[in-house]
């Protein structure tokens, strides 16, 4: 018998040799069968072979974000470390990452916050916790395993407790409780009057807003007329400069929501005024003071505070630039100019701002009756912006400019061919015509003769536009515009804080470029703040 020799092992032994050459086969063999048949689409059988093991691995650890809670204990630290530096930018900075937290809260993670921020048996947290809405056991999704770890830090500064009342304000305000929100706001207001920190300031001006928001959801804005003036007058006397901007227009909104224009001018003219610190706030203020400005007929200045207004809002604040374009439209047809197309044709404005084209395109044309259709069309529309007494004065205007149109057309023609051409339905519309006639040629609304004695209107040739002192009127506006706004650019410059010309080392260099980067985050994000 021959002895048999030792079988050499020629393929492969350890499993992941095994693995390595049945995945190289797989290849080869999908590489032939797409040779063979193309029409086959073996693409995507060959990448889900090859991706089979770079997925795998993936199954076994998953890489999820940090929860909710952990995000807001991130934010209590750094309220806390804002608190103790006095650092009011590193307070700006939690309330802007709260804002974009806000719509992830749920009840218990607010619970389990405020035992986490504040003493279980402290009367803030027993009063919080109140105004939250009870869930079920089976809806409690919190980090337990995490809490549970690490035993939670106790803050005692005052800061991370207002800081509490405003999260679980945004809350209720959010989940439609508008009456829990309103105590809620009306008990942290009543804890801010004993507090006089500045690092507390940028959280204040935050509550008195949703505190007048609260209570506005509620119909009851005019209870908190008397608060909002005490509170104004504190934030003078603690030199808080930007809880003044924001009670200011709180106190304005509040005025203008009841059509009191005088008691709101009276506090305009008297309210001490320095320089915004806010741009939202800044923003208000000039839409206010538009608001005023038109009602009290003084139509160029409302024209350039509601532009003004219009231009400096952020673009996230859609709502409030709408606003202000509509105001700023009806004021320009007022003053007898018409907007541009490219004003209704703004991007995410054409469906609101549609009213307000039929109207301007009816007080270009000058017909009366076309005028009257789009009035009635959407007086719902107008009323709720509040602006049918102001298209109520737009009639004489589309008088004025049909009338313009006509006497551009016609060397000279009778009055009554004007009232029926105006569509004047008076009893005597030729009586009304004479009288129309007569006071524009006064006011110099048209270049123009009347001829009582045969009841004619007789039109002077057009002379040159550039001969008169117009376009020189027209040229100064535009540089008073250009000249105004570079000068607000100088001042809304910003400078470091170190101005001093000592040579510093690359540890000072390096904090002070940290510094430059965080401050022009801070800009950049500022226009995305909550407006």
């Amino acid at each position: 018998m021959l002895a048999h020799s030792p079988t050499v092992p020629t393929g492969p032994t350890g499993p992941r040799e095994r693995k390595q050459s049945s995945k190289a086969q797989s290849l080869q063999t999908l590489g032939f069968l797409h040779r063979t048949y193309p029409r086959f689409g073996l693409e995507k059988m060959t990448q889900d072979v090859e991706m089979k093991d770079r997925t795998a691995p993936s199954n076994s650890v998953s890489s999820t974000g940090p929860s909710t809670l952990h995000q807001l204990k991130e934010i209590a630290s750094l309220i806390e470390t804002g608190s103790y530096t006095k650092e009011v930018r590193r307070i700006v900075r939690a309330i802007r990452l709260t804002m974009a937290l806000r719509r992830k809260l749920k009840v218990p993670v607010l619970s389990a916050f405020l035992d986490f921020a504040l003493v279980p048996v402290s009367e803030a947290h027993s009063r919080l916790s109140a105004y939250l809405p009870k869930e079920d056991e089976h809806d409690m999704e919190v980090d337990t395993a995490t809490s549970a770890d690490q035993a939670p830090v106790k803050h005692l500064v005052p800061e991370l407790e207002i800081y509490c009342y405003l999260l679980v304000l945004v809350f209720l305000i959010d989940q439609k409780k508008y009456n829990e929100a309103k105590a809620c706001s009306s008990a942290s207001i009543v804890r801010l009057k004993n507090l006089n920190r500045r690092t507390v300031d940028v959280l204040a001006s935050k509550l008195y807003l949703y505190y007048s928001y609260s209570y506005e959801l509620t119909g009851h804005l005019a209870e908190i007329r008397g608060n909002l003036l005490g509170l104004h007058r504190i934030t003078t006397l603690r030199h808080d400069e930007l809880g003044q901007e924001t009670l200011l227009n709180l106190l304005l909104r509040n005025y203008l929501h009841y059509n009191l224009y005088d008691q709101a001018e009276k506090l305009r003219s008297k309210a001490p005024r320095f320089e915004a610190h806010s741009n939202q706030q800044f923003c208000r203020y000039l839409f206010y003071l538009g608001k005023i400005r038109t009602i009290q007929l003084e139509y160029t200045d409302a024209k350039e505070s509601l532009l003004q207004a219009a231009r400096k809002a952020p673009a996230a604040a859609r709502g409030f630039r709408i606003q202000c374009n509509k105001w700023a439209i009806i004021v320009r047809l007022l003053l007898g100019e018409i907007p541009e197309r490219t004003v209704f044709m703004q991007k995410g404005m054409e469906k609101a701002l549609r009213p307000y084209f039929e109207l301007t395109n009816a007080v270009r044309i000058g017909d009366l009756e076309l005028f009257r259709s789009v009035a009635e069309k959407f007086a719902g529309t107008f009323s709720t912006d509040r602006i049918h007494n102001l298209i109520v004065r737009l009639r004489h205007n589309v008088i004025r400019t049909g009338l313009r149109n006509i006497s551009i057309s016609y060397s000279r023609i009778s009055l009554a061919d004007i009232a029926s051409k105006l569509r004047l339905d008076s009893a005597n519309p030729v009586a009304d015509a004479e009288s129309i006639v007569a006071k524009a040629i006064h006011d110099g609304a048209i270049d123009a003769t009347l001829d009582h004695s045969n009841g004619w209107m007789v039109s002077k040739e057009t002379g040159d536009i550039y001969s008169t002192i117009e376009p020189q009127i027209a040229f100064n506006s535009r540089i008073t515009f250009c000249l105004n706004m570079h000068n607000e650019a100088v001042r809304a410059l910003r400078y470091p804080p170190n101005t001093q010309k000592e040579k510093e080392s690359a540890e000072k260099r390096r904090e002070r470029q940290q510094q430059e980067q965080e401050l022009a985050k801070h800009i950049a994000e500022e226009e995305d703040d909550d407006f």
